[in-house]
């Protein structure tokens, strides 16, 4: 499935849901109580991106200064981000994404995740490197024997 197959349905179905949803938000609580939600559910993720990444700023320097790798501070860096932009943009299920991506409690579960799935699409890469490179070498063996 191509990358463009799979954000056509997120970019329409997604926005539609929560269109939905503030629509029924705003009949049971009211217009305005809707709109302060959002206003509400902005400052309050600002806030949680501000403190949340300089804490993986001050915690990504002290590995740098170790002369560690901090590949789980980057990831957490790139995590606090997109978590920063879904609380951004209106809407219930954004911003629930949003606050578990923000959350120091919770972001482990999309760290751990996203680590999972890049090792196996490395080891998917090295095999497949290590595949090409064994046919050439088979393919040198061959050559040198009918010569």
């Amino acid at each position: 499935m191509t990358i463009l197959a799979k954000l056509v349905p997120l970019f329409i179905i997604v926005p539609l849901v929560e269109l939905a949803l503030l629509i029924q938000i705003g009949k049971w609580l009211g217009v305005w109580e809707t709109i302060g939600l959002c206003i509400v559910t902005g400052i309050l993720g600002a806030f949680l991106v501000q403190v949340e990444g300089l804490r993986i700023w001050a915690k990504l320097q002290a590995e740098l200064i170790q002369q560690k790798m901090p590949a789980n501070q980057l990831i957490d860096g790139v995590l606090i981000l997109i978590g920063g932009l879904l609380l951004l943009t209106p809407g219930i299920i954004t911003d629930f994404i949003g606050f578990t991506l923000l959350l120091p409690f919770t972001r482990p579960l999309y760290r751990n995740y996203l680590k999972k799935k890049f090792e196996r699409r490395m080891r998917g890469v090295g095999y497949v490197y290590h595949q090409s490179q064994r046919k050439q070498a088979e393919v040198k063996v061959v050559e040198k024997i009918e010569d």
